[in-house]
Parts: structure tokens; sequence; C-alpha cells
């Protein structure tokens, strides 16, 4: 019998009505990251505190679960190792609008985005996105 793969993944809101999963922006597609430690998980979340990022809480679950959740999402995956260099993994910007709000109570749930909807991305005029990557840069 094989035993399946326990992996963490980062949740917001985890074990509510209004829970959403930490995805990374890569291309036009999200990749769901597994990590095999706990405790590298929650090194990740704090990396992404400290880049002002909702803090995601780091849950246990089957990996071959998530990778069925990534298939009838068309999410990508990647399996984290443990000890592996995270900071390479951090993203430097946040979506402006989650699948998920922070505050939300239950009635409000309904109107936001499932994971199996796709997202739209909002297009910006080239001068738009040269103001944003200017005011980025004045943050450095």
């Amino acid at each position: 019998m094989i035993t399946p793969m326990r992996v963490f993944v980062l949740m917001f809101n985890a074990r509510t009505e209004n829970e959403g999963i930490h995805t990374i922006r890569v291309g036009d597609r999200n990749k769901i990251l597994m990590f095999e430690s706990e405790d590298d998980a929650t090194r990740f979340s704090l990396l992404l505190e400290a880049q002002d990022f909702p803090a995601p809480t780091p849950e246990p679950i089957d990996a071959e679960e998530i990778k069925e959740f990534c298939e009838s999402a068309g999410y990508e995956w990647e399996i984290v190792p443990e000890n592996s260099p995270l900071i390479e993994k951090v993203p430097e910007l946040n979506v402006e609008e989650t699948d998920w709000q922070p505050d939300a109570s239950k009635e409000d749930t309904d109107q936001y985005i499932r994971p199996s909807q796709q997202l739209e991305e909002p297009e910006l005029s080239d001068s738009e996105l040269d103001n944003i990557r200017r005011k980025l840069e004045g943050l450095l």
C-alpha cells in the first residue's frame, strides 16, 4: 500500500467559507507551491508577510488532492523540496484583487471568484505601466 504524500500549501482564511489558496503567477498561469516541510512553508509565509502580502497559513494536505485541484482549475503545481532556497520563489508584486477577501462575512463570500473560475487581467497602457514601474523603483 502506498502512503499518501503529505505536503503543505499556503491558505488564506484557512478552514473558513472564505478560504483561498496562495498561488504564484507564472506568465498567464497560476502555480501552487507544495512544500515538503512545514518549516519551509512557514518561512515562505513570513517572507510574503515581510513584503506586505497578506499572511497565509501553512496547511497540511495530500499532494494528490492538490494535483487534482490544479488539473480541474487549470493551475500548475510545484513541489518545493525541504530546505530549498525560498527567496527565489517569493513574488515581487501582489495582485490587485484576490479570489478571497480578508474581512468578508459568510454572506459576502458567494460574490467572489472561486478558484475554478478564470481571472481576467486588466489591461494597462504603456504609460500606466511605466508610472507603476517608477513608483515601485522609488520604493527600493
